[in-house]
C-alpha cells in the first residue's frame, strides 16, 4: 500500500511539472504571433496532399517558364478557365500552383517543400490572400506580411524569375468590410513593387461594375471566376506577362 502511495505521489509531482512547463511555454509564446507568415501544411486533407505531391513531381520534370501561384481562384484555371489557359498560357510552358482553400501560410509551406524545386521560371504570377480575409482571421497588415513572405521565398527559390504580384481580387456582390480589408492589403503589398524584379498590378476594378457591384456572370458565387472572369484576368495581365517574360 505504501508503494502505491509513493508511486501516486511521484506521478502527481511529474504531472505537475509537465503542467508547469506547458504553462511556461504558453506564457512565453508571443500572443500576437502572425499565423499568415507561419508556414504550415494541410497534409491532413488527402486531396490537398495529392495535388501538392503531383505539383512537386511535375516541378522536377522542369521545362516551366511561367508559374501561377495561389489558391482556388488560381486552381480554377484548370476548371472554368481551362480554355482561356489553353489560349494564353499553354504555349508559354505555364504551371499552375494553385490549391483551393490555401492561405498565405499554406503557400509558404508548399514553396519551401518542393513546389519550385527543379524549375527556374521566367515569370511568377502571384495572387493570394483572400482566404486570410475572413472576419478576424488576420489583419490587413498580417495578410500583407504573408504575401511579402511569399514574394521573398519565390525570390530565394527562383532568383532569376520576374514576379508579377497581383492585388487580391475583390469578393462579395457588394462593397463590404471584407472588401475594405482587401483594399488595405493591396495598398500595403503595392509597395513591394521595386521597379526591377517585382511588379505590382491591381486588376480588381475590371471585375466590378461602375457602382462597385460584381455580376454573377463574372463571379458566380461572388468569389470564384467564371470563364468570362478568367478572360478578364488574362486580358488584364497580358501586357505585363508579355513584357516581363521577355525581360530577364
Amino acid at each position: 500500500m505504501r508503494n502505491l502511495r509513493s508511486a501516486a505521489f511521484v506521478f502527481a509531482i511529474s504531472f505537475a511539472a509537465v503542467g508547469m512547463a506547458s504553462m511556461r511555454q504558453a506564457a512565453t509564446a508571443p500572443a500576437d504571433a502572425n499565423s499568415a507568415v507561419a508556414p504550415v501544411s494541410r497534409s491532413d486533407n488527402p486531396q490537398w496532399q495529392k495535388r501538392f505531391e503531383n505539383m512537386n513531381t511535375k516541378a522536377k520534370q522542369g521545362g516551366v517558364d511561367l508559374v501561377f501561384i495561389g489558391d482556388s481562384i488560381t486552381e480554377g484555371w484548370e476548371g472554368a478557365g481551362k480554355d482561356v489557359w489553353a489560349q494564353h498560357y499553354a504555349n508559354r510552358h505555364a504551371f499552375n500552383l494553385g490549391i483551393g482553400g490555401d492561405r498565405t501560410q499554406h503557400v509558404l509551406w508548399r514553396l519551401q517543400h518542393g513546389n519550385l524545386d527543379g524549375i527556374q521560371p521566367r515569370l511568377a504570377v502571384i495572387m493570394i490572400g483572400t482566404n486570410n480575409c475572413g472576419g478576424a482571421d488576420n489583419t490587413a497588415a498580417e495578410i500583407a506580411a504573408g504575401v511579402s513572405a511569399i514574394v521573398k521565398t519565390v525570390r530565394e527559390k527562383a532568383p532569376k524569375a520576374r514576379i508579377l504580384l497581383l492585388g487580391v481580387f475583390p469578393r462579395g456582390e457588394k462593397p463590404s468590410p471584407q472588401r475594405e480589408k482587401i483594399d488595405q492589403v493591396n495598398a500595403i503589398i503595392a509597395k513591394l513593387d521595386d521597379g526591377k524584379m517585382v511588379s505590382y498590378l491591381d486588376i480588381g476594378k475590371r471585375f466590378m461594375n461602375a457602382d462597385g457591384t460584381i455580376s454573377a456572370d463574372i463571379m458566380p458565387d461572388f468569389l470564384h471566376l467564371s470563364a468570362k472572369g478568367y478572360e478578364i484576368w488574362a486580358d488584364g495581365i497580358e501586357k505585363e506577362v508579355e513584357s516581363l517574360m521577355k525581360t530577364q
